[in-house]
């Protein structure tokens, strides 16, 4: 029956703690938006790039066929009038403007400027450097931006203005094409095209989509917390009747428990323990395994209760002096078969508000353990002290102490640090989880400080008014 009992008590070890719903639930929010808001990103990202390299491809795809009709036109118009170089043309138009285009410039096999045009003056100086410097293959997309001062207001013919030009950022592309005369290479044709206006879109784009983004995001963890409420759903209703499960055999074992134990100890006096040895120790260990089973059976009924949204406890004040002297004397008998010295340090009187059967057994628990875990001839204290609106309670003891790594895990249900040693003592690993619940339902605090082979100290702080 104990073997059962904790098997399926075990099964609720990982909802033990009353905010596990809230917790689970959250990761499950959190790992549902999470997949939601990467596909989002993942959705912007390829968006914002199938957008951003098909325009920039098709202005460059725009300005490679200009470049070619332009140098084609150029040859022909070599070819038609005869001519075997670009003199005297110089100030035609024979290069039509195109969409945003910026400038065009031809060169002679030399390199040198023979004739051009471009949008805005201020260009020229900076777009002829960048040609020099650099050099370009026919084919080839040159990229660049230009920084254009603002031009001063002035004045020319009487009576006419010039507008002043705005300092601006442009950003460019230029291709170039070689014109050839018969074979014979003759000059070249560059042409930049002005896309500031596409990157303006892009910069546009981009805020449009975060500004998206944010409200899906939210649209996101709204949907991530509906479905992680539908998903607990089953859940809760499963830990719901299994808790109920357990509350109601440990409730009912109860009884039958407590008669087994008072018929042990009728037949006890009815026999001579003296004349029936065998017998005598039959019963003995029958006393104490059912003695065992009651333990077990009660901190199941308290943790299944603890589990409950209705915390079940009084509230009065009252002086915890005595009860602390109480829970010394109940483990007395503990401590002398292991020859270990008990102290108690504590005022006079300490008043404060709480249930004082809950805090006799976080008493009791904290007492018990700190005996057990401690080897013969040791020492264990409970310190009490009055901390400004707080109770401290401390018990220290000369125990085997507990290693870091398992500090934070001594609260968990049926956890052992060392479960060949609780055993041998009789632990279960129930106790810690309820002290730390009755901790809890009073607005308190635990903590715990361990060295290992020098021994452990637990501090709880309590509120002196609840």
């Amino acid at each position: 029956m104990k073997t059962n009992l904790l098997s399926i008590y075990r099964s609720l070890t990982n909802f033990g703690e009353k905010d596990v719903f809230k917790s689970t639930q959250g990761r499950l929010t959190r790992i549902y938006s999470g997949l939601l808001i990467l596909f989002l990103v993942l959705f912007i990202m390829i968006v914002y790039s199938v957008l951003y390299f098909s325009i920039l491809r098709n202005q460059e795809t725009e300005l490679e066929t200009l470049v070619r009709q332009e140098a084609g036109f150029l040859e022909d118009y070599l070819t038609t009038n005869e001519k075997s170089d670009f003199r005297g043309i110089q100030n035609q138009e024979i290069v039509f403007a195109g969409v945003n285009q910026l400038f065009y410039y031809v060169v002679n096999s030399n390199g040198e400027l023979i004739m051009g045009n471009e949008a805005d003056p201020r260009i020229r100086t900076a777009v002829l450097g960048i040609l020099n410097q650099r050099g370009q293959n026919d084919g080839e997309i040159l990229k660049d931006t230009l920084h254009l001062e603002g031009s001063k207001k002035g004045r020319g013919k009487p009576g006419e203005f010039f507008q002043r030009e705005r300092e601006r950022d442009v950003r460019l592309i230029i291709a170039s094409q070689s014109i050839y005369d018969k074979g014979r290479l003759v000059g070249k044709l560059f042409i930049g095209k002005d896309i500031s206006f596409a990157y303006q879109l892009f910069h546009w784009l981009l805020i449009i989509l975060l500004i998206l983004g944010l409200v899906f995001v939210g649209v996101a963890i709204f949907i991530s917390n509906a479905m992680s409420k539908k998903a607990m759903i089953p859940i809760s209703r499963a830990f719901t009747r299994q808790r109920e499960f357990v509350a109601d055999a440990s409730h009912e074992l109860r009884t039958p428990l407590s008669v087994l134990l008072s018929s042990l100890d009728a037949i006890d006096m009815t026999i001579d323990t003296k004349k029936e040895e065998f017998t005598g120790r039959l019963l003995s260990n029958m006393r104490q395994e059912v003695k065992r089973m009651t333990s077990l059976v009660s901190d199941l009924l308290t943790l299944a209760r603890s589990d409950s949204t209705i915390i079940e406890r009084t509230t009065e004040t009252f002086d915890f002096l005595p009860h602390a002297k109480k829970a010394i004397e109940s483990v007395q008998s503990l401590a002398d078969s292991k020859q270990i010295k008990l102290h108690l340090e504590a005022p006079d009187s300490l008043v404060t508000t709480g249930d004082p059967q809950r805090l006799s057994q976080l008493l009791y628990i904290l007492l018990d353990n700190a005996i057990k875990y401690t080897p013969n001839m040791g020492e264990v204290w409970l310190l009490l002290s009055r901390e400004g609106q707080q109770m401290s309670i401390r018990v220290k003891d000369t125990g085997i102490g507990i290693r870091k790594e398992d500090s934070h895990r001594i609260f968990e249900r049926f956890y052992r640090a060392d479960k060949s040693r609780s055993r041998q003592m009789g632990g279960h690993g129930l106790g810690l989880s309820i002290a730390k619940w009755i901790v809890e339902t009073h607005k308190g605090t635990i903590h715990i400080s361990s060295e290992i082979g020098k021994g452990t100290e637990f501090t709880i702080r309590l509120p002196l008014t609840q």
